[in-house]
């Protein structure tokens, strides 16, 4: 298994899963930046936004749907969302997923 993504969206590498539907999971973070730091990744392999074209302009807007309904859910009133496109932008993983954070003020130098 090359993604440790894909291993956690098939169940074979444990997480703690939060979210989960027929198109996304979402998990918290393994080195969170923030109280709530949770990672919400497409069951599909993408790598990067870069690599986003308009055939998944259903699974965006699926993405930016749910991620309120997360943060609802992890009582966060407010928060942060962030994506890195490349190893240069801080991509550590190349799978495309979004990292949703809050639970405290949040300064312009996270991530």
């Amino acid at each position: 298994m090359d993604c440790i993504f894909c291993g956690i969206i098939e169940g074979a590498i444990p997480s703690g899963k939060v979210y989960e539907d027929d198109c996304l999971v979402a998990f918290n973070d393994a080195a969170p930046r923030a109280p709530v730091h949770v990672l919400i990744v497409p069951r599909e392999h993408i790598q990067s936004a870069a690599a986003l074209t308009g055939s998944h302009a259903e699974l965006l807007g699926r993405i930016w749907i749910t991620l309120p309904k997360i943060a609802q859910k992890l009582g966060l009133d407010s928060f942060r969302v962030i994506t890195n496109a490349g190893a240069d932008a801080g991509q550590t993983v190349e799978h495309l997923h979004f990292h949703l954070l809050g639970g405290r003020t949040l300064d312009m130098n996270l991530g």
